[in-house]
């Protein structure tokens, strides 16, 4: 499946919408590193804390021990000598240094996998995606499905009182069904004007 196991060190990236299974893809690819037997380490942001605070889980509440973490710099001092991968998810809440720390580890050798929301609920990518999108060697971007019309969903919407959110509203809000809905790019809507 990945063409860069036979080179010492790359970055992998799973990106998508709400819903599209992210995590789960994650998951699926640390179980395929027990297989192989490969020593892996799994961070989430701090921030992160809608299931468990030291799990990784998927919204079929598959879930996996982690190290919360609030910083990228944070990762160098979990690393121990039998490291041989680093796994992150929702990694649109980290800061822009987080990619130099990502691309500092891929050319130190390990395999670096990380997951997260490709756009925001505007519809614009998502903090840190764009700049790992271009230094990863591998990019995986999944679907979910439109929960208006059906169709395949690239879009995360914010609902707010069972209404689209407004553009100026707050890009980080933690949550899930009940402030967000995968959609479409026909069903995707952001209110323009602030709501009074």
């Amino acid at each position: 499946m990945n063409y860069y196991e036979n080179q010492k060190g790359w970055v992998e990236a799973i990106v998508g919408p709400m819903f599209a299974g992210k995590t789960e893809e994650l998951i699926r690819r640390v179980k395929r590193m027990d297989y192989a037997h490969k020593n892996y380490l799994i961070f989430k942001p701090s921030i992160d804390d809608r299931y468990s605070i030291g799990e990784i889980v998927s919204h079929n509440k598959k879930a996996l021990q982690a190290i919360n973490i609030e910083h990228g710099s944070e990762i160098k001092r979990h690393l121990k000598k039998n490291t041989q991968a680093i796994v992150i998810d929702e990694v649109q809440f980290f800061d822009s240094s987080l990619v130099g720390y990502l691309k500092d580890l891929a050319d130190q050798g390990y395999r670096v996998i990380c997951a997260g929301l490709d756009t925001d609920f505007r519809g614009e990518p998502f903090g840190v995606i764009g700049p790992i999108l271009a230094i990863s060697e591998d990019v995986t971007k999944l679907t979910a499905i439109c929960s208006c019309c059906g169709a395949l969903a690239t879009k995360t919407q914010r609902i707010i009182d069972g209404e689209p959110a407004c553009y100026d509203d707050p890009i980080i809000l933690v949550g899930e069904k009940e402030s967000y809905e995968a959609r479409c790019r026909n069903c995707h809507t952001v209110l323009k004007n602030e709501k009074k």
